[in-house]
C-alpha cells in the first residue's frame, strides 16, 4: 500500500469500526505491558496530553480522567466521524478530537505536558516543538516481525521482508536527533491465539496487516491452509511482536 492506499483504508475502517477490537476473541501470552496502562502511568492530573493518531478516540475516552484535558489528532476523516461520534455518547467533557496530520501539530509551542502514540506514523520534531520542557513521549509501534508466520504464508504483508528492529531504530535516532533524552526502548514478542476464523478475518480486514486482503483470488485458499496448519487447543495461533519506547524532552 502506497501512502493514499493507506489513507483511504483507515478512512473505510474508521467510518465503520474505529479502532474498537473489542469484539475481537483472543488471548495472548507473554505480554510485557498495555499502552495505555503505561501511558496513565506518568499522566498528572493537571497534565494536558495529546493522543496522536487517535483512531476512533476510544483509548482517549476509557483514560479520560487520568488527565485535566486530553486531545486525540487523526489524519483520517473516518476515524474522526466515530471519535466525535464515540465522544458524543459519553459523558466526558474534557476531550477534544480534531483532524489533523502527524507531520502538522497546529498547536502552540510546549502545550502538552505527555504525548502518546499508539500504531500511528510521528514526527519526532513536530512532538519536541509541541511537548513542554521534562514532558514525557510514549510510543507503541508495530514491530517489522509482527504476524510473521501469517505474512509469510501469504507471501506479503505490512513491513514483510524488512530487518526487524529497523524503523525502531530509525525513531529513536529521530528523537535523539530533535532533543529528547533518556530514550528507552522496551520489546514484546507475544504469542496470540484467535479464537475463531472469525477474528482472524476480522482482524484482517480492519488492519492493513495483509494489504488488499480478500481481493486477491488465492486469498481465502491460503487462509484456509493457515488456519489448518496453526490451529490449536487454544486457538488460531499467530505473533504480536510490538516496542515502546519512552522518551523525556
Amino acid at each position: 500500500m502506497n501512502e493514499l492506499e493507506y489513507k483511504d483504508f483507515y478512512d473505510k475502517v474508521g467510518k465503520v469500526n474505529g479502532w474498537d477490537f473489542s469484539k475481537l476473541k483472543s488471548t495472548s501470552v507473554g505480554v510485557k505491558w498495555h499502552f495505555y496502562d503505561e501511558v496513565v502511568k506518568r499522566c498528572k492530573s493537571s497534565d494536558v496530553l495529546l493522543d496522536i493518531g487517535t483512531g476512533g478516540g476510544e483509548n482517549v475516552l476509557n483514560i479520560a480522567r487520568s488527565a485535566n484535558f486530553l486531545v486525540g489528532v487523526d489524519i483520517s476523516s473516518g476515524m474522526m466521524e466515530t471519535a466525535q461520534a464515540n465522544l458524543a455518547k459519553s459523558n466526558v467533557s474534557n476531550v477534544r478530537f480534531c483532524q489533523l496530520p502527524s507531520d502538522n501539530l497546529q498547536f502552540p509551542a510546549e502545550f502538552f505536558d505527555i504525548v502518546s502514540c499508539c500504531h500511528a506514523p510521528f514526527n519526532a520534531k513536530e512532538i519536541s516543538k509541541v511537548l513542554k520542557k521534562g514532558g514525557i513521549f510514549l510510543t507503541q509501534q508495530v514491530s517489522e516481525g509482527d504476524k510473521l508466520n501469517l505474512k509469510t504464508a501469504f507471501g506479503r504483508g505490512q513491513s514483510f521482508g524488512e530487518k526487524d528492529g529497523t524503523l525502531q531504530e530509525t525513531y529513536v535516532q529521530e528523537l535523539i536527533k530533535a532533543g529528547f533524552s533518556n530514550v528507552q526502548t522496551f520489546d514484546e514478542n507475544a504469542l496470540v491465539y484467535y479464537e475463531r476464523p472469525e477474528d482472524l478475518i476480522f482482524l484482517l480486514k480492519h488492519t492493513p496487516i495483509i494489504p488488499r486482503f480478500g481481493e486477491e483470488k488465492q486469498d481465502l485458499d491460503i487462509l484456509k491452509g493457515f488456519i489448518e496448519q496453526n490451529n490449536t487447543n487454544k486457538g488460531i495461533c499467530s505473533n504480536s511482536k510490538r516496542y515502546l519506547i519512552i522518551a523525556t524532552k
